[in-house]
């Protein structure tokens, strides 16, 4: 590691005299972890998901009914809920939604609008030899933006594209869990308004146990819905997210250690595998205790730590690894084609962090508010994308 590389590890923060110390834990660190690392790894890890069945390769690793993509967006919520809940309690209502809207939606409509007018005219031309009717061949790519413009999304193909290849008709199934994760920002903007919930952790805390007993009970939940499939996603991911946060509000009393994440991710995968349909709900704290003890000794270079990409990772590695199946790059083998869709996700990521995603949460957090954790970057209290 070089001399200009940052790290955020609790290792570089205690000496060796002092081990004690790194034992018996501290307190979570807002300005000294590898968030954004951790985040960027969950990103690279659903791109390889998807690898399998984009290449036509079947599903790819599993574990309790649930690829290797599926873990790595509930990742993503029980961290985002943990950083949301605090960007919650610290602003009023209409700063908090407009910082989630800033967060997440520029770069996601920039997204659709790149997906529709670059990629898919790209492969339309490969499939049909020009760009005759491309405008007006369903689903066009004007109401593939529109359409899906508000995160639920309707329809994945445009214009008939992509089409020959392993996993035809959708350009981005990625973009899902975007709607379920700002509905869970929603709960948590809701949920706020109640005073004991933003005075202590038992107002969290039962929401958390609630979720958890819909989702153990969802076969009497979806019928009150007429079995719709989104409140099935929605109670499936909402007490990852909810787990985080339960987390943050009792952040005055928690300290990270090496022994207790252990046994947190042991507990964790114990009764996962022995209750996948819920076991990782109720365990959502847990998993949100080992991924934060991890941010505290993983070392980052200094430039993620600066600057969070893993949102424009997570938004564009699927129109790449779609776009280069099309070309046939999925025929060089696994290790080549998941490194080229990586180097391509990156140069695009790259762009709209700094292109629109960082510029955009500058703006809005001008005056960012001052805490007894201290002041709170965009990259701190921005997005965890799933």
């Amino acid at each position: 590691m070089s001399a200009t590389t940052a790290t955020t590890s609790l290792g570089s923060n205690v000496d060796s005299g002092n081990r004690a110390a790194w034992l018996r834990g501290i307190p979570f660190a807002p300005k000294r972890n590898s968030l954004n690392l951790i985040r960027l790894v969950l990103a690279f890890l659903v791109l390889v998901s998807h690898t399998f069945p984009i290449a036509g390769w079947g599903s790819g690793p599993m574990y309790a009914n649930e690829n290797l993509g599926g873990w790595a967006v509930i990742g993503f919520f029980v961290l985002s809920g943990y950083l949301i809940m605090g960007s919650r309690v610290r602003t009023d209502a209409a700063t908090f939604l407009i910082h989630r809207v800033a967060r997440i939606f520029p770069a996601f409509l920039v997204c659709l609008v790149v997906t529709a007018l670059v990629f898919a005219p790209i492969a339309f031309w490969n499939q049909n030899g020009s760009l005759a009717a491309f405008f007006t061949t369903a689903n066009t790519p004007a109401n593939y933006v529109f359409a899906n413009s508000f995160l639920r999304i309707s329809d994945y193909s445009i214009a008939g594209t992509p089409a020959e290849v392993p996993y035809p008709g959708a350009w981005n199934g990625s973009l899902w869990s975007l709607y379920y994760e700002f509905l869970c920002y929603i709960v948590v903007g809701i949920l706020a308004f109640i005073p004991v919930v933003r005075r202590s952790a038992w107002g969290i805390a039962i929401a958390f146990a609630l979720s958890v007993l819909a989702q153990i009970k969802i076969g009497a939940v979806l019928p009150l819905f007429g079995g719709n499939g989104e409140i099935a996603l929605l109670a499936k991911l909402l007490p990852y997210f909810l787990g985080g946060a339960l987390l943050y509000m009792l952040k005055d009393r928690i300290r990270y250690s090496a022994p207790f994440a252990i046994l947190a991710a042991a507990v964790s995968f114990a009764v996962i595998s022995a209750a996948p349909s819920w076991g990782g709900q109720l365990t959502a704290p847990l998993v949100a205790y080992s991924l934060l003890w991890v941010s505290l000794v993983l070392p980052a270079p200094r430039s993620i730590l600066k600057n969070d990409v893993s949102y424009g990772a997570y938004i564009y590695a699927f129109p790449v690894q779609q776009l280069l199946v099309i070309f046939g790059a999925h025929s060089l083998g696994l290790v080549p084609y998941v490194a080229l869709c990586t180097a391509l996700t990156a140069v695009l990521a790259t762009a709209s962090w700094f292109a629109i995603e960082k510029p955009v949460m500058q703006r809005v957090r001008k005056r960012p508010p001052a805490t007894a954790e201290g002041r709170v970057t965009p990259t701190q209290a921005g997005s965890t994308p799933g």
